[in-house]
């Protein structure tokens, strides 16, 4: 390896991660994130960087535990960034120069995410506000004040929502997420929304006069907005008054922005015509409201960013921006394993791409002179800041303006995935990688792992994948593909899966698997491993009751049993409707025949099951079924549970935690392998 080392799994531990750069009014310089793991291990700390766009020179701008979303002033004197202290997030604000971070915000549950008003007068901060069903039980409010011995007694928890829990934020506490706008001056929080619904993406006119955002509200005679998967743009003035309702039903809005004249909207958005499969596309929309008009029409490809990594989690992707000169709209497009910058001019010029292929960009800021800040990550970068300073070249180059991670690539050596194309025997064009150990000698076999996505709507790609790098390191090659019913191939790609699971998705993992071996000599056919999470373990669980090739399995957050997820799940009672075709109790034997756990009595392949204990997307009541039934037909299995793990465990999650998980997956192959 030419001094270089292999990758480990604590390796994590030195990996730093960017994200957020914002360029500052004045020119001349952004800020950004950096975030690492803490110095405990069981956690993560994060930071502000300014970063000078001449010299180049980057240094330290806060020193908080956890710094985050920070957003220039208007006038660019001032910073304000969202600051993590003893347990509550709320706005401060430092000035540009530096110096002391003051806390402007108060608010009871914290500051989720704000924006600056035009004017710079104050922020439009969205936080959560109480609308708990106890608080109208009388018997709730009945106690006596002084009844300190009542109020240390457990209390219970009431629950009138079908959506009652979130993987994200566990069980529904009663809250709703609400705008209010801040003066800095003052701290005063003003409401601007309420009610019985929670904000989703929001702006801020640049007149100042109007401020959008995404929700469904409910109609009088509409008891919650559970049921509905389709919600609406409103308007309001800043102090909440005159709300309008802009868009039409039969949409599911994501994000939006506003133009420079403040007259349009430009929205991410799905018509819902193939369900949770739909292609989100891009659509103007006059501030008057009406129909959407769709921008993509003409392009079939998913406009926001849907590549999965191990990298980030629940992290914010940028888009869709106007272009400073209100010309074009800018962005992302989940295209063949990449994320790139789409431009879209407004006059019905033709689209185009604004970064290269085989890289993930996930965040990215135009600056004063046209030139493009992006956040990016290949297969051998967790993610740097570049300068795109001629975007209407295609052969331009881009300037890297970070090296967060000195260590990997000259201290580690790292494998460069190798991409290929096959056509399956019904005739789709599936792209997959194969990533091969260091140092194989012709004639030599080695052991391989079949890799597979989660969604099923998303996709692989060219990003820092350390699993992937770390299974390598250990003498594996990896196989990687996307399957149909995966993002970055078209609409009728994305869709195939649907109502088939088990079926077209289980055959193009098989022949992936029959193409590597004839392609790549090094592939032992014998000493094949499997793996993968959410929907890559339902497939892994599905793969090992219908097929013996493989020698060792691991499977991650999975369901096995369609019947109990549909009441489990966090998204359970629309999901299988949509995904599988049915419900519980009218589609019985539908979703029985599509449930991996009735196929248990042909499982025989050593499988090691991994699951979070507050996973609330795939309930770990999954995998207790799973190993039961494993461990009764005294199968080799074992259940590893991660305590406080959700179902960004691989990618968010405690850090140490993560690290165990690779470490287990790593020896159980390296045991039955």
């Amino acid at each position: 390896m030419n001094g270089k080392r292999a990758i480990t799994s604590e390796d994590l531990y030195q990996i730093t991660w960017v994200n957020d750069p914002v360029p500052s009014p004045q020119g001349g310089k952004l800020v950004y994130v950096s975030r690492q793991t803490n110095d405990k291990h069981d956690g993560y700390r994060s930071h502000l960087r300014m970063l000078d766009l001449g010299s180049q020179k980057d240094k330290p701008f806060t020193f908080g535990e956890q710094d985050h979303s920070p957003a220039w002033s208007p006038d660019g004197s001032q910073l304000a960034l969202i600051r993590k202290s003893e347990g509550q997030a709320q706005v401060w604000l430092i000035a540009a120069d530096g110096g002391e971070a003051q806390q402007i915000s108060e608010l009871q549950h914290g500051v989720n995410s704000f924006l600056w008003s035009p004017d710079g007068s104050s922020l439009l901060v969205k936080s959560a506000v109480d609308i708990s069903l106890k608080q109208q039980i009388s018997a709730a409010d009945s106690r006596e004040e002084d009844d300190s011995a009542e109020k240390l007694l457990p209390q219970e928890i009431i629950v009138d929502r079908i959506r009652m829990k979130s993987d994200e934020s566990g069980l529904w506490n009663g809250r709703r997420a609400h705008l209010f706008v801040i003066a800095p001056v003052r701290a005063e929080a003003i409401p601007v929304t309420s009610g019985h619904y929670d904000i989703g993406d929001y702006a801020w006119s640049p007149d100042g006069k109007r401020i959008a955002w995404i929700t469904h509200i409910p109609a009088e005679d509409e008891h919650h907005t559970d049921f509905s998967l389709t919600n609406h743009v409103y308007t309001s003035r800043p102090d909440g008054s005159d709300i309008q309702q802009l868009t039409p039903e039969g949409y599911t809005f994501y994000r939006l922005s506003f133009a420079p004249d403040a007259q349009s909207l430009a929205l991410l958005a799905s018509d819902r015509t193939y369900g949770n499969a739909t292609l989100a596309k891009l659509y103007t929309l006059p501030i008057s409201g009406g129909e959407p008009s769709c921008l993509s029409s003409h392009w079939d490809v998913q406009l926001n960013h849907s590549l999965v990594g191990d990298m980030r989690s629940h992290l914010v992707p940028t888009g869709p921006l106007y272009s400073r000169d209100g010309s074009s709209i800018l962005c992302l497009a989940s295209i063949h394993g990449s994320v790139r910058i789409a431009r879209f001019p407004l006059d019905g010029g033709h689209a185009e791409y604004l970064s290269p292929d085989e890289c993930e960009v996930y965040q990215f800021a135009e600056l004063e002179q046209g030139q493009i800040v992006a956040a990016a990550a290949d297969a051998q970068h967790p993610g740097d800041l570049y300068l795109y300073e001629s975007p209407n070249d295609p052969e331009s180059k881009a300037v890297r303006l970070t090296l967060s991670n000195p260590q990997l690539g000259q201290d580690i050596w790292l494998c460069t995935p190798e991409t290929f194309w096959f056509d399956t025997s019904d005739g789709q064009r599936v792209q997959g990688w194969i990533m091969k150990p260091h140092g194989v000698v012709d004639g030599v076999k080695v052991p391989t792992i079949l890799e597979i996505h989660g969604g099923p709507h998303m996709m692989y790609g060219f990003t820092f994948m350390h699993e992937f790098q770390l299974l390598v390191a250990q003498g594996y090659a990896v196989v990687y593909i996307n399957p149909r019913g995966g993002l970055g191939y078209g609409q009728q790609f994305v869709n195939a899966c649907r109502g088939d699971y088990g079926g077209g998705d289980y055959r193009d993992l098989m022949e992936s698997v029959d193409y590597a071996v004839s392609r790549y000599s090094f592939i032992d056919p014998a000493r094949l491993g499997v793996t993968g999470g959410s929907y890559g373990g339902f497939m892994t669980n599905w793969i090992v009751g219908h097929t013996h090739r493989f020698k060792a399995a691991v499977t991650q957050r999975s369901i096995c049993n369609w019947l109990s997820f549909y009441g489990v799940s966090d998204i359970g009672y629309f999901f299988t409707e949509d995904q599988i075709g049915g419900n519980a109790w009218d589609d019985t034997e539908k979703l029985w025949k599509h449930s991996p756990l009735a196929y248990v009595g042909n499982v025989q392949t050593p499988l090691l099951i991994l699951h979070g204990e507050q996973d609330l997307r795939c309930p770990i009541e999954q995998a207790e079924q799973l190993y039961v039934a494993l461990k009764r037909r005294k199968q080799t299995t074992r259940l590893v549970r991660f305590p406080g793990a959700n179902h960004e465990l691989s990618r968010g999650g405690h850090p140490y935690l993560r690290v165990r998980r690779l470490e287990h997956i790593v020896g159980w192959f390296n045991e039955y392998l």
